[in-house]
């Protein structure tokens, strides 16, 4: 086999895991939104946060990420990373259990876009016109999906863009941790933090009693938030960023099917031209990346 079939073929590959990977996000997603008719949201977050930690650490563990302690500097930025990382997990979670999965799935697209355009305010990465009128133009689209004053308009929207920042905020301090720090050693943390902070905010939000089925419903989505971040991990490695990463946008075909023939929803028109426009701008600034990156 030549080197150029063995690279396509990794290509293939690569796209297939982040397919699979986003089918895991939202199945993650689906038993959730399930599980949110009888329990409150941050003993959902920290039930499933308990299954998913025990998971990352042993994995981390078996890598010696564990053993790792990184400079203040890094502690930092994990720290503030943790933090975004639960109001993402919150405010996503709301508008999921409110609104068609979906469209707060469609909203959650933007979030390569802002967080260009937050590299660029306060990492210093250079954007061109091009790039920054594209960005325009895919908030133009969250505008067309959210449609602020329509009738079609929910206030839930609000907590989907508000979960959109948060997780800018993550990956700018991702990009800013030193690249000695383990990349498993800084999601083991934040899953410890995430879940104990979830723990605590939930004695204070009350407890629903729980049983069987609930636990088999969290353990669902914590199986599939697993299979979700360890097919990204691998598609990654394979095949090259530039071919793999415009197939996370394959999350909203899995949204939308599973928003279909789960919960029987469907995104209106205005809705499908919404995330039309923000893929769109976003596939095209992934391309500028990528030729950025080449010069």
């Amino acid at each position: 086999m030549t080197a150029a079939a063995t690279a396509t073929d990794d290509n293939l590959r690569g796209a297939l895991f982040m397919s699979l990977s986003m089918m895991g996000y939202t199945l993650n997603d689906a038993f959730l939104k399930i599980a949110s008719a009888d329990l409150p949201l941050l003993q959902i977050i920290f039930l499933r946060g308990l299954i998913a930690t025990a998971f990352v650490v042993a994995l981390a563990a078996r890598k010696g990420a564990l053993r790792y302690r990184p400079a203040r500097h890094d502690t930092r930025l994990i720290l503030i990373r943790a933090v975004a990382e639960l109001g993402g997990a919150v405010c996503f979670l709301t508008a999921v259990f409110n609104m068609p999965i979906a469209n707060a799935n469609a909203i959650l697209q933007s979030v390569p876009l802002a967080v260009t355009l937050g590299a660029a305010f306060f990492l210093g990465e250079r954007v061109g016109p091009n790039r920054y009128a594209a960005i325009l133009v895919g908030f133009v689209g969250v505008l067309v999906i959210v449609r602020p004053g329509s009738e079609g308009f929910t206030a839930f929207s609000l907590w989907a863009i508000a979960a959109v920042i948060f997780i800018t905020i993550r990956d700018l301090c991702t990009r800013r941790l030193s690249h000695a720090v383990p990349g498993m050693s800084v999601i083991a943390v934040t899953s410890i933090l995430v879940t104990a902070s979830a723990g605590l905010g939930s004695i204070a939000q009350g407890w629903a009693p729980f049983g069987a089925v609930h636990v088999a419903l969290l353990f669902g989505s914590a199986s599939f938030l697993i299979v979700g971040y360890l097919f990204s991990v691998s598609s990654m490695r394979i095949g090259e960023i530039g071919f793999v990463q415009p197939f996370r946008y394959t999350l909203m075909i899995w949204a939308i099917l599973v928003g279909l023939f789960v919960f029987d929803e469907w995104p209106d028109a205005w809705t499908l031209i919404g995330v039309a426009i923000v893929i769109a701008t976003g596939l095209y600034t992934l391309h500028r990346e990528r030729r950025a990156a080449r010069v």
